[in-house]
């Protein structure tokens, strides 16, 4: 399904729409895990909800949305099966009062607008996020995004009397960013990726459990996590791995911290591969 050239050009210099495009109407994209609220408008009237874009690196997996030919059966599937429990639907019929009545019936609860986490808190909840820079599937400013709704409910329950101790949101919810990782796993340009998170083990074969030759809770999400949880050790950062031509038994090519939002993984001296070689600030 071939793009629009307003809509390429808005995905590749989303910033630069509306100086291009001036009927248009756009809000830039602000990164470093502030509140995303970029989308592309073609009318004089905003539709809501809008979605971040995707960034740059992550060109290498847009081939999978559109297909070969006809689009991903993860968008004609999800229509068919749950929207309109109709298997016989053709995708040639798509316009946006699809969009519009997958909104409204919102089939299996999937639609993640529920900002008050206060019950999950109340429990005694953990929760680490993780999403790639390079994620071509999933934009990756909708995990910021949501975590800094999360974050502006519960700033707005607190100014309304709200004492359920459920600010500072680091106490007990932290997200880390990945850069140079692709949806759930493998990296652009030797990116270390790998830190033992939900889908990644398959990734590099059968049998991997944990962090190869790390399996510790400075390396491992999930035992990050556990420390968390049964030792009250919040982690400030996970170092991620990157193995030469992701192949556990060629060895570790690099590794690089990940730093709780909104850290950045900073450069600071001696080998670029090394995790020591940076700090988060």
């Amino acid at each position: 399904m071939e793009l629009s050239p307003i809509l390429k050009h808005a995905i590749f210099t989303p910033n630069h729409y509306s100086a291009r495009h001036p009927t248009k109407q756009t809000v830039s994209i602000r990164h470093n895990c502030k509140l995303c609220t970029s989308c592309i408008l073609t009318t004089s009237t905003p539709i809501k909800p809008c979605v971040p874009l995707v960034r740059n690196r992550s060109e290498v997996q847009w081939f999978i949305i559109p297909g070969s030919g006809v689009p991903n059966v993860y968008g004609t599937g999800y229509v068919q099966n749950f929207v309109l429990n109709d298997p016989t639907w053709d995708f040639h019929d798509f316009d946006y009062s699809i969009v519009q009545l997958a909104e409204a019936r919102n089939p299996g609860n999937a639609t993640a607008n529920n900002f008050d986490l206060r019950p999950f808190h109340a429990r005694g909840g953990k929760m680490l996020s993780h999403r790639g820079y390079a994620d071509g599937l999933i934009p990756s400013e909708s995990i910021p995004n949501f975590y800094n709704h999360v974050r502006s409910t519960l700033s707005d329950l607190a100014a309304a009397g709200d004492t359920s101790g459920a600010l500072p949101l680091e106490n007990w919810y932290r997200l880390f960013m990945v850069p140079g990782m692709l949806h759930c796993s493998g990296g652009v340009r030797g990116a270390p990726w790998y830190f033992a998170g939900a889908n990644q083990q398959a990734a590099l074969g059968s049998g991997v459990v944990s962090v190869p030759g790390y399996a510790d809770a400075q390396h491992d999400i999930l035992l990050a996590l556990m420390s968390w949880v049964e030792n009250g050790t919040a982690p400030d950062a996970i170092i991620a791995t990157n193995y030469v031509n992701d192949t556990i038994s060629f060895g570790v090519n690099r590794q690089r911290p990940l730093c709780v939002c909104p850290k950045k993984s900073r450069y600071v001296v001696c080998d670029p591969n090394l995790p020591g070689s940076f700090a988060c600030a």
